[in-house]
């Protein structure tokens, strides 16, 4: 039986995978590069900055240097798109609601860094219906190893495969598959409904909710 149900943030939560995209390339066009956008769904999407900066070097001999720069200068960049972009979900905010007035537990893990899950999870009125929030700071590997699910799992006092996981991309859905969990799996934020996720939990229950 389902005890639990674990969000990605961006793309899942948040619809912020552009903001990401935006805030790095903003700071990569001050030294003269950019990420593509076939690269980024391909390649980049939902990596954390750090392993993003480590592709480049390695793809396009970036720098290694400018690593811990860039990576502040994106993570600021970000914040203001934040402040004026992150919003409330009502259908989010129903979904969450439910799930927790039933007795399920209710997690983030995300491969963004700490200080961007909790603004997020601040401004989208999401943080108070949530029992554990993690970030890519909270782990040694981050996705697409499973390292953050058994996290959470443990946080959570729950085995795996009492866990529904909701991912959006491919990193995610291969470290929520492996951390031995249920996985649902959404192409976009709209996707992320109470109907959509009661509709797997019934599915996997054996018709129970």
């Amino acid at each position: 039986m389902i005890k639990a149900v674990v969000f990605d943030m961006d793309g899942v939560l948040i619809d912020a995978k552009e903001w990401h995209y935006d805030a790095l390339n903003r700071a990569l066009r001050l030294f003269g590069t950019e990420i593509s956008r076939a690269d980024h769904l391909t390649t980049f999407d939902g990596l954390p900055t750090k392993r993003k900066l480590e592709l480049l070097s390695t793809m396009e001999n970036f720098p290694t240097s400018l690593h811990s720069f860039l990576n502040e200068l994106k993570q600021l960049y970000t914040m203001e798109i934040v402040s004026v972009r992150c919003k409330p979900n009502f259908m989010h905010e129903r979904a969450l609601s439910a799930l927790k007035g039933r007795g399920m537990k209710l997690a983030v893990a995300s491969n963004s860094i700490r200080s961007t899950v909790e603004a997020m999870m601040a401004r989208s009125r999401l943080d108070k219906y949530l029992d554990v929030m993690l970030s890519n700071q909270d782990v040694r590997r981050a996705k697409p190893d499973p390292e953050i699910y058994t996290l959470a799992a443990d946080r959570l006092g729950v085995s795996p495969s009492e866990i529904l996981i909701v991912e959006d991309n491919e990193h995610g859905v291969r470290a929520a598959r492996a951390s031995g969990a249920h996985v649902l799996i959404v192409k976009s934020v709209q996707e992320v409904n109470i109907e959509n996720i009661d509709t797997k939990i019934a599915a996997i229950n054996g018709g129970a909710l």
